[in-house]
């Protein structure tokens, strides 16, 4: 079976993640034949340490949005030689692989049957997140499934690729966010079939997958509404 490279992103600047990476460090690292990981520069010096001593390519980056981390780990994850990758939002791989690993294996396994993979959570995944995440998802997702001409849930922060789907994207990906674009990329501008799966996996744990910052219940609807809105947008108008 072909190895499959991992992409991904983390921007942690308590160190939140740390105890549970040192748990699921082994794993991820047999799992995978390449790790690549952006890091921001306002991340944790212990975590950046650690992940420099792992079996991870490490690139730390200016925090400017996780549009621009994906785009860049999707670029320095091109310097492998890989034909397969997967990306994951690196707190929910974490996630993914403390209550799912054997999904995750499973999940893994598959990818290098599609060219382009779409990664989506289970109706009981969908629901351990908070309520103000579920209801503008839900949007998003609908406006991305007529889009796509299939029902998929678009948001939840992982996908699987070919190296050909790979390099459309790495020329063509710009937007405010990815979410939905690289999806629209390699279907309207690669001509590539899509496929989509879903898992328990990406579910929400909020001491990892949680938003720094304190907001007012008021707040958090509008920026995952603005969220919303700029997701479905790009997948509107991506390739068109």
């Amino acid at each position: 079976m072909p190895q499959v490279t991992l992409l991904t992103v983390t921007h942690d600047p308590t160190g939140k993640n740390i105890e549970l990476f040192k748990k699921l460090q082994a794993d991820i690292e047999q799992l995978y034949g390449e790790l690549y990981i952006t890091v921001s520069d306002e991340t944790s010096t212990e975590l950046i340490e650690m992940m420099e001593r792992s079996s991870f390519n490490v690139k730390i980056i200016p925090k400017k949005g996780a549009a621009q981390a994906r785009r860049e780990v999707l670029g320095f994850g091109l310097e492998s030689k890989s034909h397969y990758y997967h990306y994951c939002d690196f707190d929910r791989l974490l996630t993914w692989g403390k209550d799912h690993l054997t999904e995750l294996e499973n999940t893994v396994s598959i990818m290098p049957n599609h060219d382009y993979l779409i990664i989506g959570r289970t109706e009981r995944a969908m629901n351990t997140h908070p309520v103000e995440w579920i209801k503008t998802e839900r949007i998003t997702n609908t406006i991305c499934s007529l889009e796509l001409g299939r029902e998929v849930d678009i948001t939840a922060g992982s996908c699987a690729f070919s190296k050909r789907s790979a390099d459309y994207i790495h020329t063509h990906s710009k937007e405010k966010m990815t979410d939905a674009e690289w999806a629209m990329i390699v279907q309207r501008i690669g001509k590539r079939d899509l496929q989509y799966k879903t898992v328990e996996g990406l579910e929400y744990h909020e001491k990892t997958n949680g938003v720094l910052g304190t907001k007012s219940d008021t707040e958090k609807w509008l920026a995952r509404l603005r969220l919303s809105l700029i997701i479905s947008e790009t997948a509107y108008k991506t390739g068109k």
